[in-house]
């Protein structure tokens, strides 16, 4: 009895000591990203500004509003006027710059609080991101509560498969029933939307999209190869992702703009649903396939380092393995990221909204800096810049009624905003480096963003990353 004591006592001080150090493990990420908090001295907590001289490109409408005065009261935008006589507040003199809508990336993968910093110096304002976590609802919380700094945050839940795609990445459905349970639950808890993912049959689709209905809560579609494409159609489903998928399924890797015609027609047809191409994501497939040594690029010190570790590592040797085995592999990879460009081109041509999006946080396509390269996709198919614009800020806050205050410069909307060098309307590249970021009416200077990039860049969280990783699957697998 003595000895069985004993064990136990041993035991409850091992799991006591692995608790403290996890416990220390994530306290000390957490206080990494310190300076995201709101009131220090890189983040001021005032949100309200008189901004002057500004030449505004309000983006509802394609003009440009030259040397106005902004309004911004406890971070909204209240009043837009050639004059205002406002006392004692603080002034933003924009003379010579551009005031545009902060940008919205509609398709991300977030992996931890310094990414938020990442797509603020990119002057991404709101992220959409599209495989939920319980950290997700965390960050959230935190943003909606005003604590930290960062982009307005929208989450779906877990990707929702059917039982065939077992992975850690996926929650896997086998009866309706515990589909329409799900929907349920994630939206009690505080999940945006719900994302569905290849493998739902029939049965499990028409559950999660009944259920959806019924909860009021949009679905975010990653087609699924169990159904029709037009199956994807449904009111319900507010955005359909990945413009490869068009390739993959309906065209059966049939690069055939006279087969994609149709296609195209029935997403147009369709009206209540947004596309989000994400090419940037297909296209760095090709990249990885071109340079031996992307792996250990300036760039890809910006991702997060257990998924440069694991997933960056695991992508790469997938292509380099299929470009050993096949040198024509990267011919074909290249052709069907030029025929997504068709796709984007004739999407734009039939009036279906392009919402930006870029698949950031996975392989190699890197949080923030990866909307730049994305936007200069949809310019390439042949949008004109306020059209590409229109793609990351007005088309994006249109597609779901809680985005609706966000997306342009206009009385009464949330003040997200990039105060600019040049104007974006003539080159986009100056989006690259915005002079000033507001979000909710809360100004960042370009220091204070530079330092948001470097804090990211030298970051070392693999364990505690992979610790809120292993929270995930205890609580949704």
């Amino acid at each position: 009895m003595k000895l069985l004591k004993r064990f136990f006592k041993i035991v409850l001080g091992i799991v006591a000591m692995v608790a403290i150090a996890v416990i220390i493990v994530l306290a000390m990420d957490t206080l990494g990203t310190n300076y995201l908090k709101v009131g220090n001295r890189a983040v001021s907590n005032n949100s309200t500004y008189l901004i002057t001289n500004a030449n505004i490109i309000p983006m509802h409408r394609d003009t440009v509003l030259v040397n106005k005065m902004v309004y911004i009261q406890d971070g909204i935008i209240k009043k837009i006027s050639e004059n205002l006589d406002i006392k004692d507040i603080e002034v933003v003199d924009a003379k010579g710059k551009y005031l545009l809508p902060g940008l919205i990336d509609m398709h991300v993968h977030v992996w931890d609080r310094y990414e938020l910093g990442l797509y603020l110096s990119n002057g991404v304002t709101a992220v959409r991101n599209v495989w939920g976590t319980p950290m997700h609802l965390r960050i959230k919380s935190e943003v909606n509560s005003d604590k930290i700094i960062s982009p307005h945050f929208f989450t779906t839940g877990p990707k929702l498969t059917g039982p065939e795609f077992i992975g850690d990445d996926n929650l896997n459905l086998t009866h309706p029933k515990e589909a329409a349970e799900k929907v349920v639950s994630y939206q009690q808890r505080g999940y945006d939307f719900i994302k569905t993912y290849y493998g739902l049959d029939k049965e499990l689709f028409d559950a999660v999209i009944e259920q959806a209905a019924i909860s009021k809560i949009d679905i975010v579609a990653h087609p699924s190869q169990k159904v029709p494409f037009s199956y994807h159609f449904n009111p319900q489903i507010k955005s359909i992702e990945h413009a490869e998928e068009i390739v993959q399924q309906p065209l059966q890797f049939n690069l055939d703009t006279v087969q994609l015609r149709p296609i195209i027609d029935s997403i147009s047809n369709a009206k209540h649903s947004s596309f989000c191409p994400t090419i940037t994501v297909f296209n760095n497939i090709y990249q990885m396939m071109l340079n031996d040594s992307i792996l250990d690029s300036e760039s890809l010190s910006y991702m997060n380092p257990l998924i440069k570790k694991a997933d960056s590592k695991n992508q790469f040797d997938r292509w380099h393995n299929a470009k050993q085995e096949d040198s024509g592999v990267v011919d074909r990879i290249k052709n069907q990221h030029d025929f997504h460009l068709r796709i984007i081109a004739q999407l734009h041509k039939t009036g279906v909204p392009i919402i930006c999006g870029t698949d950031a946080g996975i392989g190699v396509t890197i949080p923030g800096f990866s909307i730049h390269k994305e936007l200069a996709f949809y310019k390439e198919a042949g949008l004109s810049n306020y059209e590409v614009l229109k793609t990351a800020t007005v088309n994006a806050a249109q597609t779901h009624s809680i985005m609706n205050q966000l997306g342009s410069i206009e009385t009464g909307k949330v003040a997200n905003l990039l105060l600019l060098d040049s104007n974006p309307l003539l080159e986009l590249s100056t989006l690259e480096n915005p002079s000033s970021v507001f979000v909710k009416g809360r100004k960042i200077n370009r220091n204070t963003l530079q330092k948001f990039k470097e804090m990211a860049r030298k970051r070392k969280n693999l364990m505690a990353s992979g610790l809120r990783y292993l929270e995930y699957l205890l609580i949704e697998k």
